[in-house]
């Protein structure tokens, strides 16, 4: 093992954080998945463990191949590939499966896999506001300029997410504006376009309950989210309450693997609620706060190669894919604890997934990619990109 991670290149702290929430998300998908593989497998759970790891495994290859290209070509992949995504995200809402009113998946030909196109998405957009954000890093924006390089392309994605996945969305749009914010956009204008971006979606909601259209078929799941959010009502609320008593349940210290009751209960503990019942199986200190180490770790390892890359948009894309990866694992966490309202976001990595481990895998590999470079390229401390990092 030690040999095999000497022989990889890049940041080899992200790495053994991939390797370790691997490792995790392997033995929570094994223990948490009996009630499903009772109902669609006859109770045989190996089913479901070789396909994800094979998931997992292959995303170790598309990490390893995707940090052997120089970053600079994702640049340029991104530019062509961003109106080609905004083009798969309006054909998954036209000939998408429906699941729940949300048509967010769509089939690959030939081999039948569906996948996730708002999980392209993510990348893709984050990939491509860097290199925007790198061409004129330094200059100075204008309004005009703000909406027509930045937030046209960040509102045609956001809006074509939006009717089937609200969270997907928000989650997205946020993660750019941090991005736009470390790129040196002026906050007068980052302010200008909330109140544009939260204008507009209300002003869409009224009009599509007003004229009955079904622009935003899930506007009425999004409300009773809100509104059971905090609900004494258990009914109302239950798949959180069910998880704050398998959290309740883990106490501090772990009770084995295995030992998880709330896989017979817990709606979803192979994915949405796999945080809950993480900490049942390993408890609050080392499967709660260990979760919440790597992702912080991930984070800080991405930081750090974004303020030693030389040109901003190696530092801006490693910033922006390592935010939209822990943000996203912040805010799956938060729902198990009942911070935040039922949004369906899985945890990066640990969570059983289909494709959405394939996009995770890429984003990490840009990530190392960038880490990759800095071995062979000494940075130059007179053309460091100069980065907002606070707001003053």
């Amino acid at each position: 093992m030690t040999t095999l991670f000497q022989r990889l290149k890049g940041d080899r702290v992200i790495w053994m954080t991939v390797f370790f929430l691997a490792l995790i998300s392997l033995l929570a998908v094994y223990s948490s998945i009996s009630s499903l593989a009772f109902k669609r497998e006859g109770g045989s759970t190996l089913h479901f463990l070789f396909k994800h790891g094979l998931m997992l495994a292959s995303g170790g290859l598309i990490i390893h191949y995707a940090s052997k290209l120089r970053y600079g070509v994702y640049s340029r992949l991104a530019q062509l590939a961003i109106w080609a995504t905004a083009g798969l995200l309006l054909l998954t809402l036209i000939l998408g499966s429906n699941i729940n009113d949300a048509s967010r998946w769509i089939t690959i030909p030939i081999i039948n896999q569906s996948f996730q196109t708002s999980d392209l998405a993510k990348v893709v957009l984050v990939v491509y506001l860097a290199r925007v954000l790198g061409k004129h890093q330094g200059e100075e924006w204008t309004l005009r300029e703000v909406i027509m390089k930045l937030m046209l392309p960040v509102g045609v994605i956001c809006g074509l997410i939006l009717p089937a996945n609200f969270s997907t969305a928000a989650l997205l749009f946020l993660v750019c504006l941090i991005i736009m914010f470390i790129g040196q956009v002026p906050l007068k204008w980052l302010f200008s376009i909330v109140g544009i971006a939260v204008g507009s979606f209300l002003l869409l909601v009224a009009v599509n309950e007003a004229a009955e259209l079904d622009v935003l078929p899930r506007v009425e799941t999004w409300v009773k989210r809100i509104d059971s959010f905090g609900a004494a009502d258990s009914e109302a609320n239950y798949q959180v309450e069910h998880a704050k008593i398998a959290i309740a349940t883990g106490g501090l210290i772990p009770n084995g693997p295995g030992s998880g009751a709330s896989r017979n209960w817990l709606p979803h503990p192979y994915s949405d609620m796999i945080f809950a019942f993480i900490v049942e199986e390993y408890g609050s200190i080392l499967g709660g706060l260990g979760l919440l180490l790597l992702y912080t770790i991930l984070l800080h390892r991405a930081v750090r190669i974004a303020s030693r890359c030389d040109k901003p948009f190696g530092s801006l894309v490693a910033v922006g894919l390592g935010l939209l990866l822990v943000v996203q694992a912040m805010i799956n966490m938060a729902v198990a604890v009942n911070l935040l309202p039922v949004t369906g976001q899985p945890l990066p990595l640990v969570s059983m997934g289909g494709t959405s481990v394939w996009f995770t895998c890429l984003a990490i590999g840009i990530i190392i990619s960038v880490s990759r470079s800095l071995e062979t390229e000494q940075p130059k401390e007179a053309h460091a990109p100069k980065l907002r990092t606070s707001v003053a």
